[in-house]
Parts: structure tokens; sequence; C-alpha cells
């Protein structure tokens, strides 16, 4: 959520920011009205409500002197639902102004590139070299089908399109995987590791800017205020929820959580095996930083998810996103992109972004400061990384002529010792 005071002294400024990223500036004017509104009606209630303690003491003086008080008490009862009238007024124009705020996105932070949608994305770098096989690489699907590693129609049958059941080694690989990139975060980048709830309720998904925007692309749970959570960056990031945090700042941890996403407004779209999914596992990096060290934290929260793969050996680029592509609680954003032969495409592992206090704001998370008072924190966050595309990239990258998959030497020791991935014989 966005401070008031800011659309108060430049409205001008941010719908100009909003509508950058696509955003609406008809809500920027709707908080002006409200705002305006709302102030000149709780000036006129304060006024009334003086007038009628004013009078309340009068007619207590009147009434010892022996005097007739009903036309005065009648002013007072007229005076009354007057004031209870404003008082409703006010909470309806309490109500429009906080839907109005809830539904404007963070504006876009000086450095983040301008543009309308992904082709105006800014390369940053590039790190590994892209593969040359001398046959026809297999897709993710072919390797994983032919390896024992997964079985679409069974998962489609048992839920339907969008899901996937990783069998034998694929299930190995899974755990593997999980557990290598949560040690490496734990005890190499200092990252302290939580295990939270699969599901948030409506406070947390407000928290976090998931709702109201998005609810069309996560999974109520029927009869209950409680969402399946579409990263862990919702319940990790709502640990400090409504809280003052006494804990010296850089705050980091991580989680793995499965993660749920109806990716309504994504139909058609990339739906090859595992390349989106309604369900996926996820490792997930949080921060919880001061304001004047936000930006630091965002490169070195990059370099952390660049780590798992380099380790693990694979080819990916980084590209900032511009404002037309961030996402609608971003300031800045780097996505990670890992090559994948099978595909002969680029696909996104991890967003790593910088939500500034806009979290903090929705959500109350506030810190002390060394003199005293208390701060909205700048919340981040990162995967580090998704599972189903880094599977992807691991099975096309490291695949070979005779059909088996090269593991990694990462994670050889998470793998009990297995080198390759090949057939059952």
């Amino acid at each position: 959520m966005l401070d008031i005071r800011r659309i108060r002294e430049d409205a001008d400024s941010v719908r100009a920011q909003v509508a950058t990223k696509g955003g609406d500036r008809s809500l920027v004017d709707t908080v002006e009205t409200c705002d305006a509104e709302r102030r000149t009606l709780l000036t006129e209630v304060e006024q009334l409500k003086s007038e009628r303690n004013r009078v309340s003491r009068q007619i207590g003086g009147l009434k010892r002197e022996g005097k007739d008080t009903s036309g005065i008490q009648t002013q007072m009862r007229e005076l009354g639902e007057k004031i209870s009238a404003l008082d409703s007024r006010v909470r309806e124009v309490d109500t429009a102004l906080n839907d109005a705020l809830l539904a404007i996105p963070n504006t876009p932070h000086a450095t983040s590139p301008v543009g309308d949608d992904e082709s105006a994305n800014q390369p940053v770098r590039e790190h590994g070299t892209i593969p040359a096989f001398d046959f026809e690489p297999r897709t993710h699907m072919e390797l994983g089908e032919s390896l024992g590693l997964l079985d679409m129609p069974r998962a489609a049958r048992m839920t339907g399109a969008g899901f996937a059941l990783f069998t034998g080694n694929g299930s190995r690989l899974q755990r593997a995987l999980i557990n290598f990139m949560l040690d490496l975060h734990v005890a190499e980048h200092g990252y302290r590791e939580v295990w939270p709830p699969s599901v948030c309720n409506t406070a947390s998904m407000t928290g976090t800017g998931q709702l109201p925007k998005m609810a069309e692309d996560m999974y109520g749970v029927t009869d209950a205020d409680l969402w399946l959570i579409p990263t862990a960056e919702v319940p990790v990031t709502n640990y400090y929820r409504e809280e003052i945090i006494q804990d010296p700042l850089p705050i980091c941890l991580t989680a793995y959580t499965p993660c749920f996403r109806k990716e309504a407004g994504a139909a058609g779209k990339d739906t090859r095996g595992l390349i989106r999914l309604h369900q996926f596992d996820k490792v997930e990096m949080v921060k919880f930083v001061e304001p004047e060290t936000s930006y630091d934290e965002l490169e070195s929260l990059v370099t952390h998810a660049e780590d798992v793969l380099q380790r693990l050996g694979l080819p990916y680029r980084i590209i900032e996103l511009c404002t037309g592509d961030l996402s609608f609680a971003a300031a800045k954003c780097y996505d990670i992109e890992l090559w994948a032969p099978g595909q002969n495409a680029w696909l996104e592992v991890s967003s790593c972004s910088n939500f500034e206090d806009f979290q903090a704001r929705r959500a109350g998370i506030r810190y002390r400061t060394a003199d005293g008072k208390n701060r909205f924190v700048h919340t981040l966050n990162g995967s580090g990384v998704a599972l189903p595309r880094l599977v992807v990239a691991i099975l096309e990258n490291g695949q070979q002529a005779d059909g088996s998959v090269v593991l990694p030497e990462a994670l050889v020791p998470y793998m009990n010792g297995m080198t390759r991935l090949e057939a059952a014989g």
C-alpha cells in the first residue's frame, strides 16, 4: 500500500508512475476525492461533538436552576442524529478510500526500465555455456517418461491437467533439490529456515498484495477464510504481520512449501509438461531490511539464487523487468532464466523483488530504529529456486546420447551417491 501522504503531496507523479505499470490512474483520483471528503467530514463531526458537549453542560446547569430544557434536548437529539449520519458516511468513505489504496499497485523504482511489456525487459548478464549436442535433444517429458521419473497421465486422471506425479528417482530428485537448496541458504547464505503452513487467511494474502487483485489465480478453501498459498512469500512475510520487529535487521528467512496457482490469466500458455503447473514445489527466500540498505540487499538476494544454479552447473541469464512487466507489489525485480535445450527456450526459475515498504504498510510490519522510532521495514523475496523448471533444465542439459541424464555433482550426496539417471534394466 502506498503512503497516502505521497498522494496528497504529489498525486500527479503517483498517477504517472502507476500508469507505467499499466495501473488504473483513476484510483489515485478516488483516493484524492475520498481523502478530502473524509477530512472535511471529520472536521465537521468534531465541531458537532464539541457543540454537543458544550450544550450538554448547559443543560445540566439549566436543570439545576429548575428551568425547562425540553427544547434544547430536542435540538440535542437532532444534533445526535446528524452526528450519527456523518459517522456513518465517514465509515463509507473510509471503506472506499481503503479499497482504492489496496487496488493501487506499488510504484516502480526510478531505475526500473520503462516499458509496456516483457519486450522492454533488459538483459543484465549470462552465466555458463549452452550445451551443444551431437544428437537431437529430447524434451524433459520424453526423458522423464523413458527414465520412469514422471507419470503425467496418472496425475491427470487422479487430479486433472496441470498437475505432476513424480515417481521413483524423480521423487528422489525432488527431495534432493529441496534439501540441497535449504542447506545452501541456511549454512552458507545466512538464512534461518522456517516451515510455514500451506494455507493463509485473507488478511495475510492482502498483506503481501495477492488480494484483492489476484483472487482469480488462487485456490480458496471452501467455507473458510483460507487460501492455498501461491508462494511461501505469503506466510513467511506475514511472520511479522502487525508486529514491531525487535531483532536486529536484516532478517533473512528461507522456507520450502508446495505452491498452488490456478494461472487463470495464462490459459493455453506454456502448458507443456512441467513448465506451468497448478501445484509445484519451491524454496523461497524472504528478507526484512532497513530502507537504506534494501537495494544492496536485493543484489545480494539475486546472488544467492544464482549460487544455486552455479553449483548445479546450469546456464542461466538475468533479466531486469520493465515497469509494465513488474508484479503488482514490486518496485524492482530481476528474473533468472535457465536454458532448456529440449524447449530451445529460456525458462524463468526465480524472481527476486524489492517491495520497499509496500507490503509492510499493508501488513503492519515495523521495526524500531536506533533512536527509538518505529518505521516500516522494506521487504524482499526471491525464489531460491522453483523446482519444476529447475528439473526441466537438469534433465535437458544433462541428457546423453544413450537417453541417460548426468546429474550435477552437487546433487550426488543428496542422491545417495547416484551420478546419473538411467532407465531401469
